[in-house]
């Protein structure tokens, strides 16, 4: 496959084999037909015989080349698995889209500071588990690391004191970015501020911009309630403070923070009881 997309990728190439496809020629006419010298088409004409994509036989004095279909319809279909998989409905191609659309909307309005201030955002999921088990995924840093995070990205940093007037500090980095080389694709840092052990939780967290400043201050309530085969979630999300360079930033709430909360959904379902990973992580 490299070889054919190589021999395809010269456009004086891909006009031989579009001359070939119409029917086999012989060098002397591919040559003049392409308005090029016969060395240099003699040329050409190897190299895509070496890829497989010509064949060549010699009549008389004369090399007649002509077309092998397979190499190009095998190609095709390559291409067409690579666009179905990224068409993919649901996937992280359509994510991008809304995220695109999302992002040049919140650009066109914000002209001023204070341009989102009092925007809200709600969120709710019906979450296996007790609220307690919930709770702990909400502020147990061990546990908020293995969900709280848009998709593609993971937890380079978290600090979460479930206190009234404790630290929050949210680091998070492309999943792919292994060795930590790559820019951090976003940092928070916030206080707790409201605290009823599965219940309700409240806090302030505001996205940092990249000279240090912040883009707006999100004031974040959840609620827990006892369903009968779980915990009911219930999420405020409020802006303040907004800065004109927020827009980036506020783009990606609903978006990002409802994959958050898709991934905690899938965490608890994977297992509702949770207790080899209770144990685990109060031993650490």
């Amino acid at each position: 496959m490299d070889d054919v997309l190589a021999a395809l990728a010269d456009p004086a190439r891909w006009r031989l084999v579009c001359l070939l496809a119409e029917r086999p020629r012989s060098v002397g006419v591919l040559a003049r037909l392409a308005g090029a010298r016969q060395p240099q088409t003699t040329k050409h004409l190897q190299t895509l015989e070496r890829a497989g994509v010509v064949i060549s036989q010699r009549t008389g004095q004369r090399r007649i080349y002509a077309l092998q279909p397979a190499p190009l319809r095998e190609l095709a279909a390559a291409l067409g698995r690579l666009a179905d998989t990224a068409d993919e409905v649901g996937g992280p191609r359509e994510t991008f889209d809304r995220y695109g659309l999302s992002l040049r909307a919140e650009r066109l309005a914000a002209q001023r500071p204070g341009w989102a201030d009092d925007r809200s955002f709600r969120f709710s999921r019906s979450l296996a588990g007790r609220p307690a088990l919930v709770w702990r995924h909400l502020t147990e840093a061990g546990l908020l690391a293995r969900w709280w995070t848009p998709d593609g990205l993971r937890v380079s940093e978290l600090v979460f004191e479930a206190r009234p007037g404790g630290r929050i500090v949210q680091e998070y980095r492309d999943a792919e970015d292994a060795d930590g080389s790559e820019p951090v694709a976003g940092r928070a840092e916030g206080v707790v501020e409201d605290v009823r052990p599965a219940e309700h939780l409240g806090y302030r967290l505001a996205p940092l911009l990249p000279d240090g400043g912040t883009a707006f201050t999100a004031h974040v309530g959840i609620d827990l309630q006892r369903a009968a085969d779980g915990t009911d979630l219930h999420v405020h999300y409020r802006i303040t403070d907004s800065t004109v360079d927020s827009a980036d930033f506020i783009a990606g709430i609903e978006i990002g923070f409802g994959q958050s909360l898709d991934r905690l959904a899938a965490v608890l379902a994977a297992d509702p009881h949770d207790t080899d990973h209770d144990t685990e992580t109060r031993s650490t």
